[in-house]
């Protein structure tokens, strides 16, 4: 019995240096497909649709697709947004410092220091 079990460690030594011990080759990781910084579409709890787009921002009613702000935007940093707007609607100018803290959440604090968020659209 020995004499078998011997030979059968012999046999399975031998197919597993057959075996190549390379680590296997994984196909290469695509790119992250979730957005990157506040390019993109954006919504508040009231379905107000805010565009971020190569430093332009818009913000439009989602009835009537009506123009309510429109200005431009800043990267400060990765996660921390300036948005220089004026509202069409109050006619008036403000600054607006948003920060990233999720990839689809924006917490915006306006200059009169009324604060919101939104959310990422897909």
């Amino acid at each position: 019995m020995k004499f078998k079990a011997s030979l059968v460690l012999i046999a399975v030594a031998t197919l597993s240096a057959c075996v190549s011990s390379a680590p296997r080759r994984l196909p290469p990781q695509q790119a992250s497909l979730a957005p990157q910084g506040v390019e993109g579409t954006w919504a508040d709890p009231n379905g107000i649709v805010s565009t971020f787009q190569g430093g332009t921002f818009s913000t439009r009613s989602t009835d009537s697709n009506a123009l309510l702000a429109s200005g431009t935007y800043t990267n400060l940093s990765p996660t921390l947004v300036e948005i220089s707007m004026t509202s069409l609607v109050r006619n008036t100018q403000s600054r607006v410092n948003c920060s990233l803290v999720t990839p689809s959440q924006l917490n915006c604090t306006q200059d009169s220091g009324a604060q919101f968020s939104l959310t990422r659209r897909l």
